[in-house]
């Protein structure tokens, strides 16, 4: 009795290789719309992460006095919160100063445009005497006055042959007075009303960021220990070291640029109070952390100072602040910034380059901010999964 077997149909490796491709396109579509479509959710949970990272110092000093880990993040919440509540406190008084004075800087502000457009109409009139002949400039400053004269002309034809009717605007006496109610409309209450459903979501959201950065330090050891048991054998030997290693990363990011811009501010804020510029305390601050911007932290660096700087309309008052603020922001790179933040995250100028366009095209202004450490943290994973260390040697410095 022979047996028959019928021959099994492959598909070419080919085949393969291209549904593989298209899986992992697929896949990667989406997830770009899940960030996308998600974002609110990621970045508030992003921001409780890095908010976590930057007191788990101060929980782990409570813990070395026999603080249990609850009761330390419990205190080391409340007192943030008392820190940001001055903080807020601060900039309010700050703020309603700022407010007062709007209508000096309005005035300042318009004055150095119709400067500008001065000099720019200066410019077009000398260009266009070098580039056109005087004979030339005269037929059409003739032909120009001709057409106004015809112009005049005409109008006055129309106003003598028409006459528009006369309305009785006289109120009638003993009639009923007519009372018009005029609601001025402000741009922000505007933006407010028109994006009411957008303001509640983020309200929403940042009322759950206290809560969650508790819990992230609460309950850290349990989450690590249960993120564990998802794993087996030596791939949970793997994803102990991809945590520790995003985790370390991510502190030395995270906590390292928050005490070098804490340092700034302050430098920055005690600069510009010696330098009378107005609300020192308020431009201070914005400078010093808007200088660990990438690429464009020193032009947004300078722009609060010279901003408040408009109403003393002093030259070297200008000239002084570019100088103080580029000198910090040059020291803060070279000197501070490998001591604080360290050599942890390698990523190549190219890599932060397209990351912060991806995260900013996704995020907008959060994702610029969290494009950094989000890159770090897939580098760290990939350098810790076997299958994955060539996309982090192709991430890294």
């Amino acid at each position: 009795m022979a047996l028959v077997t019928q021959p099994q149909t492959t598909a070419p490796p080919t085949v393969h290789q291209s549904r593989q491709i298209a899986v992992n396109v697929l896949a990667l579509g989406v997830i770009i719309a899940i960030l996308y479509l998600g974002r609110l959710f990621f970045i508030t949970s992003l921001v409780a992460l890095m908010i976590a990272f930057i007191l788990e110092p101060f929980v782990a000093l409570l813990m070395r006095v026999r603080f249990p880990r609850s009761l330390a993040s419990f205190v080391v919440c409340a007192f943030a919160l008392a820190v940001l509540y001055v903080i807020g406190m601060g900039a309010y008084s700050q703020l309603s100063g700022l407010y007062d004075d709007l209508p000096k800087y309005g005035q300042r502000i318009g004055d150095i445009v119709d400067a500008v457009r001065q000099k720019i109409a200066g410019v077009e009139d000398s260009t266009y005497k070098m580039l056109v002949p005087a004979r030339q400039r005269q037929a059409e400053e003739e032909r120009r006055r001709q057409q106004a004269q015809a112009d005049a002309a005409a109008a006055s034809a129309r106003r003598g042959t028409k006459r528009s009717p006369t309305v009785n605007t006289t109120p009638i006496p003993g009639g009923p007075l007519e009372v018009r109610i005029h609601e001025e409309s402000t741009p922000i209450g505007d933006y407010l009303m028109s994006h009411a459903s957008s303001v509640y979501q983020v309200l929403l959201m940042v009322s759950f960021i206290p809560f969650l950065v508790y819990f992230m330090l609460s309950w850290r050891d349990h989450i690590n220990r249960s993120f564990l048991q998802f794993f087996h054998g030596e791939d949970r030997l793997v994803a102990a070291r991809s945590v520790q290693g995003i985790a370390d990363m991510v502190r030395a990011f995270v906590v390292g640029n928050f005490v070098l811009g804490l340092m700034l501010a302050m430098i920055s804020s005690g600069l510009f109070w010696l330098m009378r510029i107005p609300y020192p305390m308020l431009v201070g601050p914005l400078s010093g952390f808007m200088s660990l911007v990438p690429y464009v932290g020193l032009p947004l660096a300078m722009l609060p100072p010279l901003l408040a700087a408009l109403p003393l309309n002093a030259v070297p008052v200008y000239v002084l602040i570019v100088i103080t603020v580029a000198l910090l922001h040059l020291i803060a790179l070279n000197l501070l910034y490998p001591k604080i933040v360290g050599s942890r995250v390698h990523l190549n100028p190219l890599v932060v380059t397209f990351s912060l366009m991806l995260w900013g095209f996704l995020w907008d202004a959060p994702g610029l901010i969290l494009a950094i450490p989000l890159t770090a943290g897939l580098k760290a994973v990939c350098d810790n999964v076997k299958e994955l260390r060539p996309f982090g040697k192709f991430l890294g410095d």
